[in-house]
């Protein structure tokens, strides 16, 4: 590619140092810790699953759904930036990603999708006839985003969370949990809550160019800032819910006096809360257009969610 065709690059942007290679950073492993999602049922139930009492056996099924789930999501990475590297071009951060920076051929990448698909596809049902179910269903509604269901509001953020959605129900049909409404409810509500901030974020970074994602064009920033408004009240309040009244897959412990004789699920709400409100703080200054990001950079986020964690499973181990 002729560095004529590239954009110029801005003063106070330059590329980020890596030691990566160029066919990695395009399956994007930075976005691969989304996939620890998978480990939410099994942690949520105690990794009491039906039928199975073999903990180690649960464990083992989850990380090779995180596993099968990284492959998935490196392919439709792969495919979308493939399809979109003029458009990235014109990013002010996506511009230096491997295809958009000329580092990789479109076809290679095309190559690399089809291998990583297979890999997803052979594991996931290996592990479980489901997860493998789950796994395609993930990658057709991707698809189906990638090439036209991107470009039309309000859908478009229904198809970006349900792959935070998927990420968690593959870790239950992996390890043979039953999913409740009420890890259903904030599972599918929290994943909204990302995406439209992710949106925001976007729209807060691009400005008046803006206009030149498609994604964006139909959105204001008003409507974003409510639908992350409600999305993350509807978590909070599902969460609520369940940490005072029922766990969240059947067979859970019920909240209650724990270690010490204090109900830590109840406590767990105070660390989800904070977070919540740490990460929409992100979103407010428009730097959650890169999630994984915010998670790794943010120290008090990262307090808050050991604590939530820790609080987690007081309430539900001990």
């Amino acid at each position: 590619m002729s560095t004529e065709s590239r954009p110029a690059l801005p003063s106070r942007q330059m590329p980020p140092k890596t030691v990566l290679p160029a066919w990695l950073r395009a399956m994007r492993p930075r976005q691969w810790m989304k996939n620890v999602l998978v480990f939410a049922a099994p942690l949520t139930a105690g990794f009491h699953t039906r039928g199975n009492s073999d903990h180690l056996q649960v464990l083992l099924n989850a990380a090779l759904a995180f596993v099968a789930f990284s492959l998935i999501s490196a392919t439709i990475y792969l495919l979308n930036d493939a399809k979109d590297v003029e458009e990235d071009r014109l990013h002010p951060k996506k511009r230096f990603r491997p295809i958009a920076a000329g580092e990789l051929k479109v076809s290679t990448a095309y190559v690399m999708a089809v291998i990583t698909t297979i890999l997803s596809l052979g594991l996931g049902f290996y592990v479980a006839p489901m997860l493998g179910v789950v796994l395609v269903v993930y990658l057709v509604l991707q698809l189906m985003y990638t090439q036209f269901l991107k470009h039309q509001p309000i859908i478009d953020l229904a198809m970006v969370a349900s792959g935070f959605l998927l990420r968690m129900i593959a870790g239950g049909v992996a390890t043979g949990i039953d999913l409740s409404a009420w890890f259903l409810l904030v599972a599918a509500f929290g994943s909204l809550f990302m995406v439209s901030g992710k949106r925001y974020s976007e729209m807060v970074i691009l400005g008046s160019e803006a206009g030149t994602r498609k994604s964006l064009k139909e959105y204001t920033d008003t409507y974003l800032r409510f639908a992350w408004h409600l999305s993350a009240a509807v978590t909070l309040v599902a969460y609520c819910l369940w940490a005072i009244g029922g766990g969240v897959t059947p067979g859970a412990p019920a909240p209650g006096g724990g270690l010490w004789g204090l109900p830590w699920l109840v406590i767990s709400i105070i660390p989800l809360t904070l977070g919540l409100l740490q990460y929409a703080l992100e979103v407010d200054r428009g730097d959650a257009g890169e999630p994984e990001d915010v998670v790794l950079n943010h120290r008090a986020l990262q307090i808050s969610g050991a604590l939530w964690v820790v609080t987690l499973v007081l309430g539900i181990y001990f």
